[in-house]
């Protein structure tokens, strides 16, 4: 029997809504990686983008465990020298919370040209209001969800 390959007239994108203060920051970026690249679908091929859209909404309201709004630490450089910038997470939630679920996410993305696409599929809003009603998006109840 040949190997299924999927090919781009293939994939069937769906719309999956997730409120973002029902877990922690990390395991709330490995369920949307998981969305975005396609892997629970069995059409899945690394090569090919069958992923998912990923509504994430009440970013503000996000959970971290531990000591990690004061530990975490997130750099930034603008290449010239002595201009190394730090955030740490609880400033960098004040300043723009959607960038800490979207680093998170990007972090845990295969580094390969799909990345881009995949990113540019995540909507991430800081409260329950987002504009893709008409996409009539799934609603994904990650609570208790293994």
């Amino acid at each position: 029997m040949p190997t299924y390959s999927a090919k781009p007239k293939d994939v069937k994108r769906t719309w999956y809504l997730i409120d973002g203060s029902e877990l922690s920051l990390g395991r709330l970026a490995t369920r949307i990686a998981t969305l975005l690249t396609g892997k629970e679908k069995p059409i899945f091929t690394k090569h090919i983008d069958c992923g998912d859209y990923v509504i994430v909404i009440n970013s503000a309201k996000l959970k971290v465990t531990g000591n990690k709004l004061n530990d975490k630490v997130y750099y930034r450089h603008s290449g010239y020298p002595g201009n190394l910038r730090e955030t740490s997470l609880n400033e960098q939630l004040v300043k723009d919370p959607n960038e800490v679920i979207r680093r998170a996410v990007r972090g845990m993305l295969p580094v390969n040209k799909l990345r881009a696409d995949r990113l540019n599929r995540l909507k991430i809003y800081p409260d329950e209001k987002h504009n893709h009603e008409a996409q009539k998006p799934v609603v994904l109840t990650l609570k208790g969800a293994k």
